[in-house]
């Protein structure tokens, strides 16, 4: 796959492919990779940036939907440009109960496709642009949701966490179910 100058692939990841097997540091305290997930659904959420009013809200929002995440058979993962000592700042003041990744290299950023020239106050600049996929225990993009805006979203994403579940048999989906439910 031809790539830009920016190092972002030619065309984002979708709906179908296998998600990126990269190993980023998390706040876990090791480096993880989405196939570490295996099994599971993967709600993985990009936000530009610890610590701001909006990307705050969104992060105590899947805060509070951890555990329906959870009993969904579904890990929440956070992901932003962000050290790692900022993403502990960041839980430590919000009380979040889910791991932050760090992607300043833009390992997982550049392959989902989030990061994008964007506009504010008639200034151009490259940022991260608000998105969350869920990834299907094959490893799988199921659901993408882009340039999100953040009110309502956790539940969304939640409502479609539980129905691929159910669909696929349950939080313990095989392969071959979770193929079936992501084509319909």
């Amino acid at each position: 796959m031809m790539k830009p100058e920016n190092g972002a692939p030619a065309a984002p990841l979708q709906v179908g492919d296998l998600a990126p097997e990269a190993k980023l540091p998390s706040t876990e305290g090791k480096d993880v990779s989405l196939a570490d997930y295996r099994g599971k659904f993967v709600a993985l959420f990009f936000y530009p940036q610890d610590l701001t009013p909006t990307c705050s809200q969104e992060a105590c929002d899947f805060r509070d939907y951890a555990a329906e995440f959870q009993a969904a058979g579904a890990q929440v993962i956070g992901v932003s440009p962000d050290p790692i000592e900022r993403h502990r700042k960041f839980i430590a003041k919000y009380g979040l109960n889910y791991p932050l990744v760090s992607d300043p290299e833009h390992k997982w950023i550049g392959p989902f496709g989030v990061w994008a020239r964007k506009k504010l106050y008639g200034r151009e600049y490259m940022g991260l642009v608000r998105s969350t996929f869920l990834i299907g225990p094959d490893g799988r993009i199921v659901r993408e949701w882009r340039n999100i805006r953040v009110k309502n979203h956790v539940d969304r994403v939640l409502e479609a966490v539980r129905e691929l579940s159910e669909a696929a048999g349950g939080k313990k989906a095989g392969t071959k179910a979770m193929s079936k439910a992501s084509k319909t």
